[in-house]
């Protein structure tokens, strides 16, 4: 795989540019959009991609659907990205908003021959029906909820931010009330009215997806404790029953899921 800039192939006529990239472990892509919309694969690692809007977390062998002229940011933990960029004429279905979704061994598969493409790869024969199939099966792709809405107001904003950086199960909705001077209930109706979720529920899902990069290195007992869970086996159920899978397939291994493992101290958003 070549690491390619996109500003040196964007000029090139093609409605699909497929670049592969190795980022270091940590790395962050600041702010930033491009002029067409990005297919953004992480083959390893986990990703957390922010937008003025929301924040995405997209685990290992996931991907993001980025709209084209979103500004946004990524942290890349340990990741080596798969990434299409698509004239926006060509997918005029599109999301508005950024979706992250599986890659079923096809499509990864078809990314994985694709980053090996020159920039100016021929539209006929292999390489062409190859870019072409790509869209087919970015289309079929069902949004995940790997996600959780930031709200527009600077200081609701702000609490969501911090919350999202260093969770605290202690954090009631009193707590973000008083931080806003505003009553509990004033509060409530206008988080609500902002993010479509209560403040405790917005908390609770993003406890969830904190626990996504924490499972890196961790093991479901020290990420359930240090999110402040009952127990594991709580902290297993809800995990299970928001996601569909079990945190102990988002682990380095069977070994580092369930018992011993390291709990590193990594922002689970971008600062």
């Amino acid at each position: 795989m070549r690491n390619v800039s996109l500003d040196d192939v964007d000029h090139v006529e093609r409605a699909v540019l497929p670049i592969g990239t190795d980022y270091p472990p940590g790395h962050l892509l600041d702010w930033h959009e491009h002029r067409r919309a990005q297919f953004l694969h992480g083959a390893t690692g986990v990703m957390v991609v922010d937008t003025a809007q929301g924040t995405w977390t997209v685990p290992p062998e996931r991907a993001v659907l980025i709209p084209a002229a979103t500004r946004h940011r990524v942290r890349m933990l340990g990741v080596s990205t798969r990434s299409l960029y698509v004239e926006p004429d060509a997918v005029p279905w599109w999301p508005a908003d950024c979706v992250v979704v599986d890659v079923p061994p096809l499509l990864r598969e078809l990314l994985l021959a694709a980053v090996e493409f020159e920039a100016d790869y021929s539209l006929s024969g292999r390489e062409g029906t190859i870019a072409t199939l790509l869209l087919h099966e970015i289309a079929e792709r069902t949004p995940l909820p790997f996600h959780v809405a930031i709200p527009a107001s600077a200081d609701l904003a702000g609490l969501c931010r911090a919350y999202l950086a260093a969770p605290d199960a202690g954090v009631t909705n009193a707590v973000w009330a008083r931080r806003t001077a505003m009553s509990e209930r004033a509060f409530t109706r206008r988080f609500r009215a902002q993010t479509g979720d209560s403040p405790a529920a917005w908390r609770a899902r993003a406890r969830l997806l904190a626990a996504v990069p924490l499972l890196r290195t961790a093991s479901v007992t020290e990420v359930a404790t240090h999110l402040g869970y009952a127990s594991p086996a709580a902290f297993t159920a809800v995990f299970t029953r928001s996601f569909g899978t079990p945190p102990s397939h988002f682990g380095s291994g069977a070994a580092g899921a369930e018992g011993g493992g390291t709990m590193s101290s990594v922002a689970v958003t971008p600062q």
